[in-house]
């Protein structure tokens, strides 16, 4: 722990050294507004693009997800057949197709682009879903990467991350000079602010992304039911209900698996899913001819 910790802090600190050194090769203050701008920008997209450009290998690590490079049994080839198909139709390249290894009902979708991708099931899934319903939920997937979702996820997050950093510093200067008199200082008070105010801006951020978020997953059922049929996506979402908020994803994929938690309360505001109940009657009430709406061309 103490190793990791120690290489936390020395990475960030060799980031930020480096980035100031680029931001003086190119003559940007980081102390006036616009320089602080920059320093933000690249701070907040730098992390979001990173952990996009990251997000498959970081998926098989965190999860044990291991992909189906010859299939070896039935299971297998119906599923690797299955996201072929389900990729055509939604005009994407073909994703890879791995297996991980947990107790619920889950499955996840990630990747750098749309023609990059990774789709993969639990064997909590295969154990406890027919063919049918493991087909919608397949489709969910597919239907995730056919929107760019990660992508957009990615860009949403980075904005946040910007906005987060540049707020909490330009409020964290005034609060420092109102306690300070009026002078300029970049005290004690000044970091105690901005640490304060990157958890309280932080918060707020999270409960957009997660707006975003559950936007996205009712999207991504009507994508599902576009390509595997309406009933089937409803009756894989009411098998959900089996293990529903019992999630051992790691969280750099738990986001893109198509089940979530439970909250009630500000807590609610912070997941990433919608309620079964709301995602189930959202795609009963959805016209057929919209369905197909919800792929991105």
């Amino acid at each position: 722990m103490f190793k990791r910790i120690t290489l936390f802090l020395i990475t960030n600190m060799a980031v930020l050294a480096l980035v100031s050194i680029v931001m003086a090769i190119f003559g940007i203050n980081p102390g006036t507004n616009a320089g602080l701008l920059v320093f933000a920008a690249i701070f907040g997209f730098g992390g979001a693009f990173i952990s996009l450009a990251m997000s498959k290998w970081s998926a098989k690590r965190f999860s044990g997800a291991q992909v189906i490079e010859q299939p070896r049994n039935d299971t297998e080839r119906w599923l690797v057949e299955t996201v072929r198909r389900q990729a055509e139709a939604a005009g994407i390249g073909m994703p890879e197709v791995a297996i991980f290894d947990a107790p619920e009902i889950n499955a996840f979708a990630t990747g750098a682009n749309r023609n990059n991708a990774l789709v993969a099931v639990s064997t909590g899934l295969l154990r406890a879903m027919d063919k049918d319903e493991a087909e919608a939920v397949l489709g969910h997937e597919v239907a995730h990467v056919a929107n760019g979702d990660m992508v957009t996820m990615a860009l949403l997050q980075g904005v946040l991350n910007t906005f987060v950093i540049l707020l909490s510093r330009i409020v964290g200067r005034a609060i420092d000079s109102y306690l300070s008199g009026g002078r300029s200082s970049t005290g004690i008070g000044y970091y105690a602010s901005v640490f304060v105010l990157d958890m309280i801006f932080g918060l707020f951020a999270s409960m957009i992304a997660m707006w975003f978020s559950r936007q996205r997953e009712f999207r991504a059922d009507a994508g599902g039911a576009a390509l595997a049929g309406r009933e089937k996506m409803i009756k894989a979402l009411e098998k959900l209900s089996l293990t529903y908020g019992h999630n051992t994803l790691p969280k750099q994929v738990a986001a893109f698996g198509i089940s979530g938690g439970v909250g009630h309360g500000l807590k609610k505001l912070l997941m990433s899913h919608p309620p079964l109940e709301e995602r189930i009657a959202t795609l009963r009430n959805t016209p057929q001819e919209a369905l197909r709406r919800n792929l991105a061309a």
